[in-house]
Parts: structure tokens; sequence; C-alpha cells
């Protein structure tokens, strides 16, 4: 980190070992899903291995100008899918837009497909393959002297993630 920056936000499994860390928000969960017209075309997959034969929607990560690679979890196992498709987008709305369009498969953190799973116009798959993972955190050096506004900042979240359920939430 900059020596002229207080801190900063990631998620959580990607601050550096040797930085404090604050979440400051719940646990994330990432979601495959399709609308019920793609999965009444393709029959939905059991496993990440056979998104390979569907078409994805893709992700083009701004900054490296990538496509993101699918991360699966089970049973402590990670692993990782370059899906193909036709669409790429860089915009999570027009990713979610496409899937209920009925034109591939998604993957997304679920907050973005929430209300369209709940009525029904989104069908989640390889659910057992997504596991919480640890949330936004705010990260600072532990050895650097903090102001006095940077030190209240830090104790009103800790005291705001108190109120959290603790199922929300990692031990930092």
């Amino acid at each position: 980190m900059a020596d002229r920056f207080d801190a900063g936000v990631r998620l959580g499994d990607t601050i550096d070992k040797d930085m404090i860390a604050v979440p400051i928000g719940p646990k994330l969960r990432m979601a495959a899903v399709a609308s019920p017209d793609y999965f009444s075309r393709y029959p939905a997959p059991k496993t990440p291995h056979e998104l390979t034969r569907h078409l994805c929607i893709n992700q083009r990560m701004v900054r490296s100008g990538g496509l993101y690679v699918w991360d699966f979890d089970q049973d402590g196992g990670d692993l990782n899918v370059r899906v193909s498709g036709q669409l790429i987008f860089n915009t999570t709305e027009h990713i979610v837009d496409a899937a209920l369009a009925g034109l591939g498969i998604a993957f997304l953190p679920e907050e973005e497909f929430g209300a369209h799973i709940e009525d029904g116009r989104l069908v989640r798959a390889l659910e057992q393959w997504c596991r919480p993972f640890p949330g936004y955190y705010l990260y600072y050096p532990s050895r650097k002297q903090h102001s006095p506004a940077f030190s209240l900042v830090v104790d009103a979240l800790r005291v705001s993630r108190k109120r959290r359920p603790a199922s929300e939430l990692l031990d930092v």
C-alpha cells in the first residue's frame, strides 16, 4: 500500500497477512444462473466442468482486460473454470439482462440476481459449488500512526460489525 493512503478496501481473501483487516460487509457468495427457458433447452450442469459445454456469459475485467475465470469450491477444494460463449460484458447489469433473456449462464455475486431468483425468472445451478467467502474489509498497516479521525472510523466499523449476525461475518 502506498504511504500516502491510510487504508484500502478489498475482499478479505486478497489482503496481505501483515495488514490489519476489519470486515465492513457480510460474506459473499457467487451464483451461476440462467433463465428457465435456457435450462429447458440445455440441461443444467451438474459439475463446473460441464460449463464448457454451455453458452456462458463472460465478464471482462476492466483493469486487466482479461476474462473472469469462474471460481468454485466444494469440500474445501478450489476449482477454476474458463468458460466460453458469444457474449462478453464488463458491467454486471448487462450480464444480468443477458441471463434474463435466456442467452446463457451467468456467474456473479448472488445479490446481483437476488430478486430475479426469488421470482423465478432466474434459476441457480451448481449451488453446492458456490460457498460463501470473505466479503469486503477495510485494511491498513499495523505499524502506522493513525489520526484520531481514522481511529474513530475503524472503531465505528468494529461496533457496526458486532451488530450484524455472526453468520454474515468472518472473524479477523
